[in-house]
């Protein structure tokens, strides 16, 4: 990772990396349609969950903490509030990429299967009609196409399997560390400042 990315950020005082978020209200980190939810259980605004994902996504392996800076500082039951709602949306983002994972390792598999089996069957046709004597240009062109369709499957499932498997786990491992950082939060008005350092949970 180029040292330049991570220099682009703030650091706190132990060299963590400070992903700052900044807005007016605590109001304005969820989604409009989402006004009645309670707090820990809406979801947070679409450009605010890319922000942070991005964020986390450019500074690597780097240990980093969120904070939050709002015009009016919010009560402490506001603050445990958002740091509720930061672990649980990304742990939610966590469990549906896993759910999407394991799907597409069923396809996977279930592709590779079918492609063994046909090429199980290819290999037994074409025994036959080498035992049977000289093969018909019809039979020649069946089997041919049962083999084809078997390595068609095998590799439509490996293919699969390893360009989507690597991404699903990125993103699995990704949103585990956005929902366990610490969480600070500070006034905009007073940048200098460093308050209510905590983490969101495991």
């Amino acid at each position: 990772m180029p040292k330049k990315i991570v220099d682009r950020y703030e650091h706190t005082a132990d060299g963590l990396v400070i992903v700052d978020v900044a807005a007016k209200r605590v109001e304005d980190l969820y989604e409009d349609f989402d006004k009645t939810a309670p707090y820990h259980k809406k979801d947070l605004d679409e450009d605010l969950a890319y922000y942070l994902t991005e964020c986390v996504r450019e500074i690597g392996r780097a240990d980093f903490v969120i904070r939050f800076m709002f015009e009016c500082y919010p009560s402490e039951e506001f603050m445990q509030r958002v740091r509720t709602s930061v672990h649980k949306f990304f742990i939610y983002q966590r469990e549906l990429e896993l759910g999407a994972m394991n799907k597409m390792l069923r396809t996977a598999a279930t592709l590779l299967v079918i492609g063994i089996i046909i090429l199980g069957i290819s290999l037994w046709v074409n025994h036959l009609f080498v035992v049977d004597g000289s093969p018909s240009f019809l039979n020649t062109v069946f089997a041919e196409g049962l083999t084809i369709v078997a390595w068609v499957s095998v590799w439509e499932a490996l293919a699969t399997f390893l360009l989507n498997w690597p991404q699903h786990l990125f993103l699995i491992r990704l949103f585990r560390k956005i929902a366990e950082a610490p969480v600070q939060f500070q006034p905009s008005s007073d940048p200098h400042s460093e308050r209510a350092d905590a983490p969101t949970g495991g």
